[in-house]
C-alpha cells in the first residue's frame, strides 16, 4: 500500500471560527491571522494505491464556484490537478474519490464544469463513496450549516449514478482490505475517518475530527461544529487510541504539518510528539 499527500490548494478562514473558543491571543501565535482575521488554511487530500486501485480521499474546492464564492475563502496555492500531474496520476486513472463529508472544502474538486458548460465528474472512471446518513443531512441542512452544503458539489453524483454509499455504523466499518471507516458526528452528521492499515503503523485521516496537529488539545475545537461536546468525546477518543496504538495523524488542513504522531505532555494534556 502506498500513501501520497497531495494538495488540492489553500483557502482562508476566519481564525476565531477555526479555533472555536480558545482567545486568540492564544491561536495567533500558532496561525497569525492578517487584518481581516483570516487564516490561511490547506486543503490536503491523500492518494491511496492499494490492490490495483487508485484511491483519493477528498478534493478541495474546485473551480465550479464564481467569484463571488470565491472571493470570501480567497482560494491559492497549488491546485488538486497541477498536484496529481506532479506525481503522475491522471484523473482518469482515479478508481474510487472518499468523501469525508459534503462540505463544500472536501467536496467541491469532486464535479467540475465541461466545455458545454455541464456539471460532469472531475473523475470520470471513479466510483464516489458517502454514506446515506450524511447525503440525507446535506440535502436538507439546517440553517447554520447550510452554506456549507452546496448542492451542486453532489446531488449531481447520485443522479449521474456515481454515488456508493457505506453503511453508517457504530463500531469501526471494513471498507476494503486495510482500510476501515469510522463515522464521527460531532462536526457535521456522519462525517467519515479513514484508518489505513499498514505494516509500520496505521494512518488515520482525521478530516475535521481534527483539522490540524494545533487542534490536537482538546479545548481547540471549531465553532463551525455542530455539537462541540460530541466531538470532544471522539477527540479524546481517537487520541487516546493513537498514543497506545502509535498511530500517525493526517492533518487535511494543517498548512505547516502534514502528519504526524501525539504523545502526553508533563501536565498530561495531549501534543504533537517532537
Amino acid at each position: 500500500m502506498k500513501l501520497t499527500s497531495v494538495e488540492a490548494g489553500r483557502f482562508m478562514l476566519d481564525g476565531g471560527a477555526m479555533f472555536g473558543v480558545v482567545p486568540k491571543r492564544l491561536w495567533n501565535k500558532l496561525n497569525p491571522a492578517d487584518a481581516d482575521n483570516m487564516c490561511s488554511w490547506t486543503m490536503r487530500s491523500l492518494l491511496i494505491e492499494t490492490n490495483g486501485r487508485k484511491i483519493l480521499v477528498d478534493c478541495g474546492i474546485g473551480f465550479k464556484q464564481g467569484e463571488k464564492f470565491r472571493s470570501h475563502f480567497y482560494p491559492h496555492g497549488t491546485e488538486l490537478d497541477t498536484s496529481l500531474e506532479q506525481v503522475g496520476v491522471r484523473p482518469e486513472e482515479i478508481t474510487d474519490v472518499f468523501i469525508t463529508h459534503f462540505h463544500f472544502d472536501h467536496v467541491g474538486g469532486a464535479l467540475m464544469l465541461d466545455t458545454a458548460g455541464k456539471i460532469t465528474p472531475t473523475f470520470p472512471n471513479a466510483i464516489y463513496w458517502s454514506n446515506e446518513v450524511h447525503y440525507k443531512y446535506a440535502s436538507d441542512p439546517n440553517a447554520r450549516e447550510r452554506a456549507s452544503f452546496l448542492k451542486e458539489n453532489f446531488l449531481p453524483l447520485q443522479e449521474q449514478g456515481y454515488l456508493r454509499f457505506i453503511d453508517n455504523q457504530a463500531d469501526d466499518v471494513e471498507w476494503m482490505p486495510g482500510i476501515k471507516v469510522r463515522f464521527v458526528h460531532g462536526h457535521t452528521a456522519a462525517q467519515m475517518l479513514l484508518l489505513i492499515e499498514s505494516a509500520e503503523t496505521t494512518t488515520v485521516f482525521c478530516a475535521d475530527l481534527i483539522p490540524s496537529a494545533w487542534h490536537i488539545p482538546l479545548p481547540y475545537i471549531m465553532a463551525y461544529d455542530m455539537q462541540p461536546m460530541l466531538t470532544l468525546e471522539e477527540k479524546e477518543r481517537l487520541l487516546h487510541e493513537a498514543i497506545s496504538e502509535n498511530w500517525t495523524l493526517f492533518f487535511e488542513h494543517d498548512p505547516v504539518t502534514e502528519q504526524g504522531y501525539v504523545e502526553l505532555d508533563q501536565r498530561g494534556k495531549y501534543q504533537l510528539k517532537k
